[in-house]
């Protein structure tokens, strides 16, 4: 595996100007929303004319150990002996999303596939259940890891890229083949619970309407106290951690979920995955050594399955990006002590993170974690 990164500003255009991998199989585009123009993907074709583009918006980009925005982040592989295989879907709306993953994993052939990584449309999607629609499709041995497109702290809109322009209302797939490729991955959080239990007392889906027979969104303004004001950016403050089971469950082992929109109408917040009736929730609030505790941990646990990656695609939430701000580069410096300096890091900041928790749990859509997906060849 050969693997060249590129980086393009407004100020500086491409650096550096005269990439060398021309023979790459594939071009992985990380960037701002208006910085993803249609011109930077015709000169990308340029550099790598042979090379599958696949790509999304971000609500920040990461480049070896560090974090930019307003800027592109690119990461050009030329394989030895894997073959990749590009497919995309659109999505209707969220409710369509498990039809998507399953329509996505229909295409991809299944013989000799190893790995498959997604990028989703960050905003009409419920990760959830496009999760499900994807691993339902899989051979269960075929593990799932990607996230959802960002757009900053706007929440306006997200693309993908697919060996096209970027679109609005897409989720891509990048298959992998071959019997020397191989992959590692880990996801892990960091953040501290606080208040009471609530018990979900009316959702759907995604979109949660009650907690305790109450209004949630009421509910979750009252905590919020002066921050209500600017939902939905604001939530991203302070998410909420689904029990595994019951009240007296562990937020330890159930999901982080944080808001994607709210309605004011219908007195709902819509979720990046679902918000299950009957379970209890609780908000959480940063700390900030444990987040970046959380990353180091999750590039561990991805860089156990092999001795030396070779790439590392880091996914990780905006709700950290926001919450550690000028300290947001330690999370990424903690993956490059854990992971050494002969590893490539890439990736962005999400709306959602998809991989398991372990190499032995079931692939989640989760918010406000660190996803690490490691690659290398033999």
């Amino acid at each position: 595996m050969r693997i060249e990164q590129l980086h393009w500003t407004t100020r500086n255009g491409w650096q550096p100007a005269v990439p060398a991998l021309h023979d790459a199989d594939l071009v992985l585009i990380f960037g701002a929303t208006d910085r993803l123009e249609a011109a930077r993907l015709d000169e990308l074709r340029a550099f790598y004319p042979d090379a599958r583009q696949f790509g999304c918006s971000t609500a920040g980009e990461i480049l070896d150990a560090r974090v930019y925005d307003e800027s592109i982040a690119v990461t050009a592989v030329s394989f030895a002996a894997t073959e990749v295989r590009l497919v995309s879907q659109a999505i209707v709306d969220s409710a369509a999303s498990e039809a998507a993953g399953a329509a996505l994993a229909a295409q991809l052939p299944r013989d000799g596939l190893r790995h498959v990584l997604v990028l989703s449309d960050g905003l009409h999607v419920n990760g959830t259940e496009l999760v499900r629609g994807i691993k339902g499709g899989l051979p269960p041995e075929v593990e799932v890891t990607g996230g959802l497109s960002g757009d900053g702290a706007r929440f306006g809109r997200t693309l993908v890229i697919a060996d096209a322009p970027p679109r609005e209302r897409l989720v891509a797939a990048v298959g992998f083949y071959g019997e020397r490729f191989q992959v590692g991955h880990g996801s892990l959080g960091g953040w501290d619970p606080f208040g009471p239990s609530r018990l979900i007392t009316r959702s759907e889906g995604n979109v949660l309407y009650e907690l305790d027979g109450q209004s949630a969104l009421a509910l979750y303004k009252q905590y919020l106290g002066e921050h209500a004001a600017g939902l939905p950016a604001t939530g991203l403050l302070f998410p909420l951690a689904l029990r595994a089971e019951g009240e007296n469950g562990s937020e330890a082992d159930g999901l982080v979920r944080t808001i994607l929109a709210v309605d004011e109408a219908g007195q709902s917040m819509t979720f990046a995955g679902d918000m299950p009736q009957g379970r209890y929730v609780r908000l959480m609030k940063a700390n900030f050594d444990r987040l970046v505790e959380g990353a180091a941990g999750a590039a561990r646990v991805a860089s156990a399955a092999m001795k030396d990656a070779q790439l590392a695609v880091l996914v990780s939430c905006v709700g950290r990006k926001l919450v550690l701000k000028q300290r947001v580069e330690e999370e990424v410096e903690g993956v490059r002590d854990v992971l050494g300096a002969g590893a490539r890091l890439t990736g962005f900041y999400s709306y959602g993170e998809i991989s398991p928790y372990t190499p032995t749990a079931r692939c989640e859509l989760h918010n406000q974690t660190m996803t690490i997906t490691t690659f290398s060849e033999t």
